[in-house]
């Protein structure tokens, strides 16, 4: 069972990892110097929600998460699937961005210690490592290997070593006169977008940083007396979070310039590697961090195509999805099906945003996720207002989110989800092809399921979903 101390390092591990290695640069690139305020905007919508959550799983202790609550509040299956297949989604677009990001990151490594040219790998290269190493993590998600709070422990410091390397720098750059710390207060857009909207476009950008809190929900009944500590923990992890990705942010623009920043995202290269790169040219460590960011990388990764995979085979099980998914193999039990169905849809994701050469893969893929969870994060929001109104005496709640919170938060969450954000049409493209593809499997399980006298495609238990 997990302690505080264990569930911290899970909610802290869980929302470090690719977001800010792989969006910082171009929310710089949006808003120049007051990039940090992006991720406190973030932080703030996240908190929020955050409180939805854990009103919601200290009265359902249970692991499904936003999909039992959204169940609980409407009763309407097609609702609760749309949910479930929505994180399902998200899981899958969060992948494939950290695998562009890794792949990114081994092209530097591999370089910088002079192991390949100087020019790198090429956009066609990195496509294939990124491919290729969804097809490994889909090996390792095979084999059976689960999440282990401990493995996740080391993950969480090795996460922590890279970022705390990128603020050692910026600010070891800053008090020895090279940094300008003034350029954290210079709004820019190179676009001419007033600060209103340019501020609201990198903040529905660093949302991707947020999430992963969202995912502590499911250690529920791992968890000591979750009513008592989870709120505690989950809110303590997130200001964790937002601190080092704010200390993070000074550090990139008080040691790169605006146009050293643009130049980066033309070139598709990494800010945080740049700082390291150029603040401390005289050590090794830009040399070791391409490979801590790896590791971290890959095991948002992991993660993510682990939920993914097993929300896909718990829908199948439960006759809302084609029943073959729900097929494991005879020896180790785990669902190829499922593995192999998230897997192509990660392969398809990462092809068809690099059909556009002049497609960021990176920002739009983490632009997808962003949308699908702020869609979601916003069905709990609501869900917590509507459960809130149901009185059901045999239902302790143990938290509260203050007065009308839920509400502003369903609000924040759809503002940031609309159309004003100037988001690539790509981005509603791939959402909107993955729901589909959602909704035609439910439909045609529905039928099935009617045509086999089944009724329907409708959910035997949502709190036994990921089990």
């Amino acid at each position: 069972m997990l302690g505080p101390k264990l569930l911290l390092l899970f909610i802290v591990g869980d929302i470090l990892g690719a977001g800010v290695y792989a969006v910082t640069g171009q929310m710089a690139g949006v808003v120049g110097g007051v990039v940090w305020l992006p991720f406190l905007l973030a932080f703030v919508v996240a908190t929020i929600t955050a409180l939805s959550y854990l009103e919601l799983v200290t009265k359902y202790p249970q692991a499904a998460g936003a999909a039992l609550y959204a169940h609980k509040a409407f009763g309407v299956h097609f609702i609760t699937f749309i949910v479930a297949f929505a994180v399902v989604c998200s899981g899958i677009t969060s992948a494939s961005t950290a695998s562009a990001t890794l792949s990114g990151f081994l092209s530097d490594g591999l370089r910088l210690n002079g192991w390949i040219s100087e020019d790198g790998f090429s956009d066609s290269t990195i496509t294939i490592v990124a491919m290729l190493f969804m097809v490994l993590l889909a090996a390792i998600n095979l084999r059976g290997v689960g999440e282990s709070v401990k493995f996740n422990v080391v993950l969480t410091i090795v996460e922590v070593v890279a970022l705390t390397i990128v603020i050692g720098v910026g600010f070891f750059v800053i008090a020895s006169g090279d940094g300008d710390l003034s350029r954290i207060t210079v709004f820019e857009n190179p676009e001419g977008k007033n600060l209103f909207l340019a501020v609201t476009i990198a903040t529905s950008i660093a949302f991707f940083a947020m999430v992963g809190f969202e995912d502590a929900v499911n250690m529920v009944e791992e968890t000591k007396d979750p009513q008592k500590i989870f709120p505690r923990t989950m809110l303590t992890g997130l200001g964790i979070a937002v601190i080092l990705y704010m200390l993070v942010a000074v550090a990139v623009v008080s040691v790169l310039t605006s146009d050293q920043i643009n130049q980066i995202n033309a070139d598709g290269d990494r800010a945080l590697l740049a700082v390291v790169s150029q603040g401390a040219p005289d050590f090794p460590m830009d040399k070791i961090f391409p490979f801590l960011a790896v590791f971290a990388v890959a095991n948002t990764a992991l993660i993510n195509m682990l939920m993914a995979s097993r929300l896909i085979y718990g829908m199948a099980k439960q006759n809302v999805l084609p029943r073959q998914l729900g097929a494991v193999l005879p020896g180790r039990r785990t669902p190829w099906t499922a593995i192999g169905f998230t897997t192509l849809l990660a392969l398809g994701l990462i092809l068809y945003v690099r059909q556009d050469a002049d497609s960021d893969i990176v920002l739009n893929l983490a632009t997808v996720t962003s949308f699908l969870l702020l869609c979601v994060f916003a069905i709990v929001n609501v869900s917590c207002l509507v459960l809130r109104g149901k009185r059901h005496e045999h239902v302790k709640t143990f938290f509260t989110s203050p007065g009308p919170m839920p509400a502003v938060g369903a609000v924040l969450c759809l503002y940031l989800a609309g159309p004003w954000v100037d988001r690539d049409a790509i981005v509603y493209e791939i959402a909107g092809g993955l729901m589909v593809i959602g909704v035609v499997l439910w439909f045609v399980t529905w039928a099935i399921n009617k045509a086999t006298g089944q009724d329907g495609s409708k959910f035997e238990d949502v709190s036994k979903l990921d089990e």
